[in-house]
């Protein structure tokens, strides 16, 4: 073992000359990258008169449109945290070009290429609502895929007509997700976890110090997953003309695993061959050969569709909250969004502002100070909150005092509660690598931030204060902004994480609806007949994110040095796997999690979700 830990020392030495030879290679690399874009220009070409608008599942919907000059240069070229990617589309983007797509005649019908979907929970019901509007055009909107996912069908399902590969493979098994659970783990690494929190629901520790799931996390999860199949089933179920009790009876008895099994539930039209479905978009076009029929990406549609917005001189900000909430580095930094609330609010053409707000929060202190911001911009301008996949804990903090509260049905919110968490690791050095800590200082409790040592009992009652004055803290903001008193919100409260469906039906929100009902609402409360949206902060290309996959790259070592760590303690391999990534799936959890949680030197409050939830559809 001690050879292993040898073999793993060094490799995370080499980790850090590898990232030194990285840096100087990718700035040699992006300088060529620079040169091949500005010479390579654009050409883009004029749509066809008549044409298919193409929604490909698998074509990327995030939160914000990247049209990155880098995207598709250099391959496969990644490394750590960082990879070149590629360009994507930005929700309001697609659905913009998706109202327009309904009332252009160049739009001859719509056709969903299902295979996969590459976009969140929300995006995914906002794209499916923008569908079920195009529908109200008369145009037909047909849907094909090989093999359906559940989250694929749920938005195909609002088709005319949805056909499906013969030789399909389709498992419609409902929705769920896995947590691991650390304990043991961590106590053979001798790694002790403390936690201070407040909230009988606020399990983000429990990975560390439990090893098993807590009767009231384990009924916060089922009833998120359960509201959000209860969304699905439901306009599944509208669309496809079968009862609710039908669907769930087919789900439970594994009923639905194939092409014909679809067409005898009425869950698909007809099922076709590759060579079929050809035939099939080519009628709906109303040529005789396959090769007249004109098709366009939605994205490619969405640029055009930009172009004839109507432009004013009165403006709506839409401001992007996303990532985790720390005080500066990356994510939802306060440092980086403060001057771009600074920026908004002097600017006099901007009349209203919507909160786009997608995070799972983070740094309670970082929080406080985006809403404090915030709410001085407020009192100039309406503020208007729209919810993406994520506004829970320090995401919530920030909207809650929002003049209005927009979330999609599986929007993950709420989860007002607060916790300190605290990896003391003096043990395991001892344990795992026969180093010996020493701790000493000015006072009796001068090495309570190291966390090198356990908390005392006086230690511990303290960390326990502050966590309650944080959470009440949070708890009157809540009170304040939604019209509740404390001990309503306290009973809503207590961590739990709520979807939007139900926070809507609680009061945590006000009204179920997407960024652009958001937008038009804000036009609304500032009076605008007409208006131009403008997007803050500047979306950030690859060079961009380059730079700060540097300054990620120190928390990534470190959670692959204890993954890697925990796995050979466990399995008593002395070898370091050559990339850590090809551990099993648990330890690369630790990584995960260490990245999340572990990113800073001492206590800290965190108004955070448990963890990122991955629930399998």
């Amino acid at each position: 073992m001690k050879e292993f830990m040898k073999i793993a020392l060094a490799s995370f030495v080499g980790a850090f000359v590898a990232l030194g030879a990285f840096c100087i290679v990718s700035i040699i690399w992006f300088a060529g990258m620079v040169a091949v874009s500005a010479a390579s220009g654009s050409n883009e070409e004029e749509l066809p008169s008549e044409f298919v608008l193409l929604v490909d599942l698998e074509s990327p919907i995030g939160e914000r449109s990247i049209d990155d000059p880098f995207a598709g240069m250099g391959g496969s070229f990644s490394y750590m945290n960082f990879s070149m990617g590629g360009n994507q589309l930005g929700i309001r983007d697609a659905v913009q070009a998706i109202k327009a797509a309904a009332e252009d005649p160049a739009v001859k019908y719509l056709y969903i290429k299902a295979n996969d979907v590459m976009y969140s929970m929300p995006n995914m019901e906002a794209i499916r609502d923008a569908l079920s509007e195009f529908r109200l055009s008369g145009k037909p909107v047909i849907s094909y895929a090989n093999n359906y996912t559940q989250a694929s069908y749920y938005i195909a399902s609002v088709s005319d007509k949805v056909y499906v590969n013969d030789q399909t493979f389709f498992p419609m098994t409902g929705i769920g997700q896995s947590i691991f659970f650390f304990k043991d783990l961590l106590d053979k690494l001798g790694l002790q976890v403390e936690c201070i929190r407040h909230g009988k629901f606020k399990a983000a520790a429990e990975q560390f110090v439990e090893n098993h799931i807590s009767e009231s996390n384990l009924l916060q999860n089922k009833r998120m997953m359960e509201s959000i199949w209860e969304s699905w089933s439901e306009e599944i179920c509208k669309s496809r003309g079968i009862s609710k009790d039908t669907l769930n009876m087919l789900v439970d008895n594994l009923q639905i695993s194939d092409a014909q099994s679809m067409v005898d539930a009425s869950l698909a039209d007809e099922k076709v061959t590759n060579v079929e479905i050809l035939e099939k978009v080519r009628e709906f076009f109303g040529v005789e050969d396959e090769d007249d029929v004109k098709t366009v990406t939605l994205a490619a549609y969405a640029k055009e569709a930009e172009k004839k917005r109507e432009k004013s001189k009165d403006k709506i900000a839409v401001l992007y909250a996303e990532g985790e909430i720390v005080m500066k580095g990356n994510g939802l930094a306060a440092t980086g969004i403060i001057p771009e609330i600074r920026k908004i609010a002097a600017d006099s053409s901007v009349k209203a502002v919507v909160l786009r707000v997608n995070s799972p929060g983070g740094d309670a202190q970082a929080a406080e100070a985006i809403r404090n911001e915030l709410q001085r911009m407020r009192k100039d301008k309406p503020l208007i909150c729209s919810f993406g996949e994520y506004a829970a804990s320090g995401g919530y903090w920030i909207a809650a005092q929002s003049d209005a509260i927009f979330t999609q049905k599986t929007t993950l919110t709420g989860s007002i509660g607060v916790f300190s968490l605290l990896f003391n690791y003096g043990n395991a050095l001892k344990k795992s690598l026969d180093i010996n800590t020493e701790s000493f200082g000015t006072h009796k409790h001068s090495v309570l931030m190291t966390m090198a040592e356990p908390l005392d009992a006086v230690e511990r009652e303290y960390m326990q204060k502050m966590v309650e004055d944080v959470y009440s803290e949070f708890v009157g903001i809540v009170s304040n902004g939604r019209g509740m008193t404390p001990e309503k919100v306290d009973s809503l409260a207590q961590g739990r994480v709520w979807t939007g469906a139900d926070a809507v039906t609680c009061n945590l929100a006000d009204r179920i609806g997407t960024l652009d009902d958001a937008i038009e609402f804000a036009a609304q409360a500032a009076g605008l007949a007409k208006y131009k949206v403008v997007e803050y902060p500047k979306v950030k290309n690859s060079l961009d994110k380059l730079m700060e996959s540097f300054n990620n790259a120190n928390a990534s070592v470190k959670g692959r040095m204890l993954s890697t760590l925990a796995f050979g303690l466990v399995t008593g391999y002395d070898f370091v796997p050559a990339h850590t990534y090809l551990l099993p799936e648990e330890f690369r959890a630790i990584e995960e999690a260490y990245s999340t949680l572990a990113q800073t030197k001492s206590a800290k409050i965190y108004a955070r979700v448990p963890y990122i939830y991955d629930i399998k559809y």
